[in-house]
Parts: structure tokens; C-alpha cells; sequence
């Protein structure tokens, strides 16, 4: 058990409801979650699994691409269906073309600032849980990327977007901010994530379906969370090195220099992934650190 399972969450369920799912079927090895997904959101929810576990932070760097659908001309306190919805006969009627340019303003380097329903940690509590306790909660806003915003389908009321993105981005905020944008109001009514970075809705397995099918089958290999990092090939020497915890020579990998900082991603012979390793100077040596160690068996 060391590598990835590229799950279908349906909606309704809770990432946490996934992860317990995975977990009470491999106990007693490990399973986390690569980034939170709402429980009215469906789609690709990525586990890490037994020793991989300790690299969602990886994945969470991967670019996500979802599908959205607004209603538009109404708006809610949550941006969404879950609480009430208050319509604005009087907002304007935006056209396909209005809509499209006002994407496109959207895109790049925008500065966000999330619900107070979302789930972000405020003072050591989820926002959404200090405001159903009646507190009045100031969300701080975010600098988020947004690769690209495309209007996939207009038939007013109703808007299909898709979106691709980088970590941290609230769909519904970006939906209600396109609104806002050409004078209207709009709630969230779907939500379907679609891919994180190499793990695609088209190649996932059933969240439901993995309380009763075997588990292994659908592990990923755990290169596939750190695709996006830099290689570094291990031969014998080098795998007892780092699985001792000694440094690798910065000549070992003469791409990225140790003095860069950063990470790579050392590989064992076989393809596997051994190590996570850091680069770092002392006393005036560079070098490959072992961060993260995972004792492949030959």
C-alpha cells in the first residue's frame, strides 16, 4: 500500500466520509485526502495511501480543473443552493459575448476573498462553523491563479463553466465574482471536479464502491503525485545512501542546483519512488538531503 487512489466523491459525502471509508479497509496503514472537496461537490478526490500518505502536499500543487453550474440572477449568503435564495428580478440579462469577455478579466492573478461558508480555518475553526454559531466572520482575501475560465453553455438563467486553476480557488466565489462583473447575481447550483493534475474523473473509482472492492487494483503508483517535480535517478550506491540518511552530491543531478532550494524526486531503479529529497547548503557544500525516505524492497 504506497501510492494513490484517484476516487469519485459522490455528492453528499464529506471528503473526511472517503478517506474513512479507504482507511477501515487498509488499517493499519495510512490514508489522507490531496485537498478538501465539498460535500455538495462531486468528482476527483485523490488518497495518498499507506506511506504516500505523506505527499498529498505534492499533489495539492497540481493544477484542478472543474465543471460549474450557475443560476444567475439570484444570490445566497453561502453562494450557493445551501442557504436562502434571494432573486434580483431587476439584474440585466448579460449576453454570451458579455459574459466571455468578462472571463477573461478573470484570469491569470486574481485576488479572491472566499465565503464565510467555506471551509477555511479562521482563529482554529472552520468559517462556515463560526458562522452557523452566529458570529460575524471577516474572510481574509487570496491571491489565486486561474489558468483559464471558459463559458461552456449560456441558456439564462443558467451559465456552464469550466475552470482550471491552481491551489486555494473557490469555484463559488469565481462564479459570483463573473456575475458581478456584468451587473447580475449568480449561486452555485453543481459542482464537479474533473481533474488533479494526472488524476482524471475518466480514470477514478466509486468512493461507494471501495467499502466492497478490493482496494490494491485501483493504487496508483506514487510517482504520479510528483510528476511536476524535478527527477533524480538512483542507482545501488545511491539508494543505501539516501536510506541512510546521508546527502547526495550536487553533481548527482546537474539540472537543479542544490543552492536553488527546492525539492526532487529520487527514483530507484525500478521506476519506484524512494525519496523526497531537499537541497541544501552546509558549510558551504551543497547537497541532496533525504527528506522524506521510502524504503523500496528490491
Amino acid at each position: 500500500m504506497f501510492g494513490f487512489l484517484n476516487c469519485n466523491k459522490p455528492a453528499g459525502m464529506t471528503s473526511r466520509d472517503v478517506v474513512n471509508i479507504v482507511a477501515n479497509r487498509i488499517a493499519p496503514y495510512k490514508a489522507g485526502h490531496a485537498g478538501t472537496l465539498d460535500p455538495l461537490a462531486e468528482g476527483v478526490l485523490v488518497l495518498g495511501v499507506g506511506r504516500a500518505s505523506r505527499l498529498v502536499s505534492y499533489v495539492q500543487d497540481y493544477e484542478k480543473q472543474y465543471a460549474a453550474t450557475f443560476r444567475l440572477g439570484v444570490a445566497s449568503a453561502s453562494g450557493d443552493l445551501e442557504q436562502e435564495l434571494i432573486e434580483y428580478p431587476e439584474d440585466p440579462v448579460p449576453t454570451f459575448e458579455e459574459l466571455t469577455l468578462a472571463a477573461q478579466t478573470l484570469t491569470g492573478e486574481i485576488e479572491q476573498t472566499p465565503s464565510a461558508f467555506s471551509a477555511i480555518w479562521v482563529d482554529g475553526k472552520r468559517a462556515y462553523e463560526r458562522v452557523r454559531n452566529g458570529e460575524t466572520v471577516e474572510m481574509p482575501s487570496r491571491r489565486v491563479l486561474i489558468h483559464a475560465l471558459t463559458l461552456t453553455r449560456y441558456e439564462y438563467p443558467w451559465m456552464d463553466l469550466e475552470i482550471i486553476c491552481g491551489s486555494g480557488t473557490y469555484i463559488r466565489s469565481l462564479g459570483v465574482d463573473l456575475a458581478a462583473t456584468v451587473n447580475t447575481h449568480a449561486v452555485m447550483s453543481h459542482l464537479c471536479r474533473t481533474r488533479i493534475g494526472p488524476f482524471a474523473i475518466s480514470a477514478s473509482v466509486e468512493a461507494l464502491s471501495l467499502k466492497n472492492t478490493p482496494i490494491q487494483p485501483w493504487v496508483q503508483p506514487a510517482t504520479m503525485g510528483v510528476e511536476h517535480l524535478p527527477k533524480m535517478q538512483l542507482d545501488g550506491t545511491l539508494m543505501w545512501r539516501v536510506g541512510n540518511g546521508l546527502c547526495v552530491d550536487a553533481e548527482t543531478h546537474p539540472s537543479v542546483h542544490p543552492n536553488q532550494g527546492g525539492v526532487v524526486a529520487a527514483i530507484a531503479p525500478d521506476g519506484r519512488l524512494h525519496a523526497i529529497l531537499r537541497g541544501k547548503t552546509k558549510q558551504g557544500n551543497p547537497a541532496w538531503y533525504p527528506e522524506k525516505v521510502f524504503h523500496v524492497e528490491s
